[in-house]
């Protein structure tokens, strides 16, 4: 049987302030918002917008050391690949709403890429794949 990731979970520090980034900065959509009562939190899914693979669960941090990682959930490294179509397109559409880029735009073998921060300084890459892969 053919497996693919459905989530990734994301610790955030609040929910409403995630969504606001990751609707209002980055596109994605809202794709659910469910409050769980019986574990006073809520389940909220956002993805990219059209996107049909793996989507983020913003899960907010309920403890100290879950709240000690948020921000740095890879170690400094690159936690997260956003795919795009259009690299030049979405990288000046990131400029325009303020993303900041930790690397500035390179074009590669595969294609082109740079490096931005989401809201609490996990590292992503915004790549165009333009070697022909899927």
């Amino acid at each position: 049987m053919p497996h693919s990731l459905a989530h990734v979970a994301l610790i955030v520090r609040d929910y409403d302030e995630a969504i606001a980034f990751f609707v209002g900065k980055l596109g994605f959509d809202l794709l659910e918002d469910t409050y769980q009562p019986e574990q006073d939190k809520r389940w909220v899914i956002v993805g990219p917008s059209g996107g049909q693979g793996c989507s983020v669960l913003l899960a907010r941090a309920s403890n100290e050391h879950q709240a000690h990682w948020i921000g740095n959930q890879a170690g400094g490294r690159v936690f997260l690949f956003l795919r795009t179509d259009d690299f030049w397109r979405d990288y000046q559409a990131f400029v325009d709403r303020g993303i900041e880029f930790e690397r500035q735009p390179t074009e590669a073998d595969y294609g082109v890429v740079a490096v931005f921060k989401d809201l609490y300084g996990n590292l992503w890459d915004l790549i165009e794949y333009t070697d022909g892969r899927a």
